[in-house]
């Protein structure tokens, strides 16, 4: 696919990432902005989304181009990385095996629970006082 945006959508808890791979250097860019601008100082977030690149070499191939949306920083650079691998999944079908080995095709349906009634939220309890 030469010279063609590859498109997919990663998820993550209630953040959505639309991830558009072309051909580049390898900058990220979310919603507009370089992706150390969007996320600040976390490293490790950082390295989180650029692991999918990594592991299939193509960390200055591809520009990658992001439209996220709901949930935190955290939970949109796991949709990130989902969409990510999906697209590169989308433009070589031989990197399934590396990327599903590290389990970065699955979508982590881990969600927050929902509050109960009678209860402060899904599982906290009200202070109890025996008298």
């Amino acid at each position: 696919m030469a010279d063609k945006e590859i498109m997919a959508t990663g998820r993550r808890k209630c953040a959505i990432a639309v991830v558009k791979l072309v051909k580049g250097k390898g900058r990220i860019f979310v919603n507009g902005k370089k992706l150390a601008d969007y996320i600040g100082n976390m490293p490790s977030v950082e390295m989180m989304i650029y692991r999918p690149l990594v592991l299939t070499e193509n960390q200055d191939k591809y520009d990658v181009r992001v439209k996220a949306v709901g949930g935190g920083i955290v939970a949109q650079a796991a949709a990130i990385r989902h969409g990510i691998s999906r697209a590169l999944l989308k433009s070589n079908e031989e990197y399934k095996n590396v990327l599903k080995s590290e389990g970065l095709l699955t979508r982590d349906a881990r969600v927050k629970e929902r509050k109960k009634y009678g209860r402060k939220r899904a599982r906290k309890r009200f202070q109890f006082s025996k008298r």
